[in-house]
C-alpha cells in the first residue's frame, strides 16, 4: 500500500452510504484514508438493502431481503467493519453544492454544516420513474420504491389489498415481497407483454443466475394465486367518495376496460437516476437512450467531467445493485490514482470488464420492460403531472401551443411545472413525455430540467449552524 500524497489534504467525501457508497469507502479505506461519508438515510444500506430503524424489532435478513439476503448482509457488514475507520455523517441532506463546498442539512438537529471537499464520490442512487394515472394523487396510492420502504423500514403493508402496475424487475419484486409476507396482492398489472420479455430472453440469460430469480418470482406469484397480467394500460385510480382514498383501479386488456377494488397501489415504471448534485458540480450530461435519460457523463473509472468529481451506482445509471457496488469501488480505485497512490490495476481492469459485460443484460431488461412511449398520447388533460403546483397535461399542452415552449427549462418558466418542493424529482420525466408528444420531437431533443437547490426541501427554520469541517486532516 503507497501512502495517500499531498492532494489528500483534505479528506475525500462520498455521497451516499448505498452499495457503490460502502464499497467505494472500503476501497479507500484499505488505502489509508479516513473518507467522510454522508447519508441522507440514519443507516447505512441505500434503498436495495434499507436497514430498518435501530428501534424497531429485528428481524432476519431472509425475511427482509430474500435472495439478496447473503449480499445485503456483505454491504452491511462491510459497513459495519468500517464505521470506525470513516467519518459517517448518517440523517444527512447534501442540498447544496458551489465552490468545492457542500451544504448539508442534520435531519434530526435540523442544523447546517459546510463540508468541503477536493475529491468527491456521488452515489445518490434512484427513485421512481413516475407516469401518472387520473387518481394518483388520492391517499394510498405510493411509487413502487414507497411501498418497499413500509415492509422494509417499518415492518408493515401499504394496504390490505393492493395492486401494483407498471412495469420493470421492481414491479414483481415488490409483489412478491408483500404476498411472501402475507400481504393481499390483488393483482400484478405490467404494461410490458409477454412478447417483449420473450424476445429479451437472450440478452438476459447474459445473468442467469439473476433472470432464473426474475422468473422465480413470477411463477411463485401464479403460483400463489397472484392474477398477472401483461401488456396492459392503466386508466385510473378509482376512489371512494365517503372515504377520501384509493377504492381501486382501472385499466385496458387490449380489449376491453376492466376494474379491479383494492386499498392501496403501487406503481412505478422502472427506476430513474438521482442526478441534481451532479448537475449543481458542474458535470456534463448527454442522453443515454438505453435510461431514456440525460444523465452525467463519466468514463469507465467513473470519472465525471468535472475534476475530482466521480460518478458511481444508480445514480449516473441504472444498473443494479452489483453494478453498484463494482462501480463504487472502481470509482474509489480511480481517485486514489489520480491522487498519486498505487493501486492493483488488474483489479480496476477486472471490475471494468464485469461492468461491461453487464451493459448486454441490461439492454435486455429495457428490451423486456419498455417504458411505453405512448403513454403521453392517452393522458387525459385533466391529469394532473405536477403535484406541487397542481399542473395538468392540458396545461402543459396550452402552454406548448399558445407559447411556443418547446424545451423542458422553458416549459418550466411558463408553466411553473417543476417549481414546487420536488424541484421536478417527481414530475420531470412525465412532463418531459407530454412536451415532446405535444410538440412532435424526440423526448431527447425537449431537454431536462437543470438542477436547482435544494436538492430536495428543506425547512425555512434552522438551528445555528455546526462548525465547518474544513481543514480536516486524512
Amino acid at each position: 500500500m503507497t501512502a495517500p500524497s499531498s492532494s489528500f489534504a483534505l479528506q475525500p467525501v462520498i455521497v451516499g452510504a448505498g452499495p457503490a457508497g460502502v464499497r467505494a469507502a472500503q476501497a479507500l479505506v484499505a488505502h489509508g484514508l479516513r473518507p467522510v461519508v454522508i447519508d441522507e438515510a440514519s443507516r447505512a444500506g441505500g434503498q436495495i438493502y434499507r436497514r430498518p430503524p435501530a428501534n424497531l424489532a429485528e428481524r432476519s435478513a431472509n425475511v427482509l431481503y430474500g435472495f439478496e439476503a447473503r449480499r445485503a448482509d456483505a454491504v452491511h457488514t462491510a459497513f459495519d467493519t468500517l464505521r470506525e475507520r470513516i467519518d459517517y455523517r448518517p440523517d444527512s441532506l447534501v442540498w447544496n453544492a458551489q465552490g468545492g463546498r457542500l451544504d448539508v442539512l442534520h435531519g434530526p438537529t435540523r442544523s447546517t454544516s459546510s463540508v468541503p471537499y477536493s475529491q468527491l464520490i456521488v452515489a445518490t442512487g434512484a427513485t421512481d420513474r413516475v407516469l401518472p394515472v387520473p387518481g394518483w394523487t388520492l391517499p394510498g396510492v405510493y411509487t413502487l420504491g414507497g411501498a418497499q420502504v413500509a415492509p422494509k423500514s417499518q415492518g408493515c403493508a401499504i394496504g390490505q389489498r393492493v395492486v401494483f402496475m407498471g412495469t420493470g424487475p421492481l414491479l414483481y419484486l415488490v409483489a412478491y415481497q408483500y404476498a411472501k409476507a402475507g400481504a393481499k396482492v390483488a393483482a400484478v398489472l405490467d404494461t410490458s407483454r409477454l412478447a417483449d420479455q420473450l424476445a429479451a430472453t437472450p440478452a438476459m440469460l447474459r445473468q442467469p443466475a439473476v433472470f432464473a430469480k426474475g422468473v422465480y418470482y413470477v411463477a411463485w406469484l401464479r403460483a400463489h394465486g397472484v392474477a398477472l397480467h401483461g401488456g396492459v394500460r392503466p386508466l385510473r385510480v378509482l376512489g371512494d367518495a365517503a372515504e377520501g382514498r384509493v377504492a381501486g383501479v382501472a385499466w385496458h386488456d387490449g380489449r376491453e376496460e376492466r376494474t379491479l377494488a383494492c386499498d392501496a397501489v403501487g406503481f412505478g415504471y422502472a427506476l430513474r437516476s438521482e442526478t441534481q448534485l451532479a448537475d449543481l458540480l458542474g458535470c456534463r450530461f448527454e442522453f443515454a437512450p438505453l435510461h431514456r435519460a440525460h444523465l452525467p457523463v463519466r468514463d469507465a473509472a467513473g470519472r465525471s467531467s468535472v475534476r475530482g468529481v466521480y460518478l458511481a451506482g444508480d445514480g449516473a445509471g441504472i444498473m443494479g445493485a452489483d453494478a453498484a457496488e463494482w462501480a463504487g469501488e472502481r470509482a474509489a480505485l480511480a481517485l486514489l490514482a489520480d491522487g498519486g497512490v498505487a493501486v492493483d490495476t488488474a483489479r480496476a481492469a477486472m471490475l471494468e470488464r464485469k461492468l461491461h459485460k453487464l451493459g448486454a443484460f441490461r439492454q435486455g431488461l429495457e428490451r423486456a420492460f419498455p417504458v411505453p412511449h405512448d403513454w403521453a398520447a392517452h393522458a387525459p388533460d385533466e391529469l394532473v403531472v405536477c403535484r406541487c403546483e397542481n399542473i395538468t397535461a392540458g396545461t402543459l399542452r396550452q402552454t406548448v401551443a399558445e407559447q411556443g415552449a418547446d424545451e423542458m427549462n422553458r416549459l418550466k418558466a411558463l408553466s411553473r411545472v417543476g417549481m414546487g418542493r420536488c424541484q421536478g424529482r417527481m414530475c420531470g420525466v412525465a412532463a418531459a413525455e407530454i412536451l415532446a408528444h405535444a410538440t412532435g420531437q424526440p423526448v431527447q431533443q425537449v431537454g431536462r430540467l437543470r438542477g436547482q437547490a435544494p436538492i430536495k426541501p428543506i425547512p425555512i427554520h434552522l438551528a445555528t449552524p455546526a462548525p465547518s469541517t474544513e481543514g480536516a486532516g486524512a
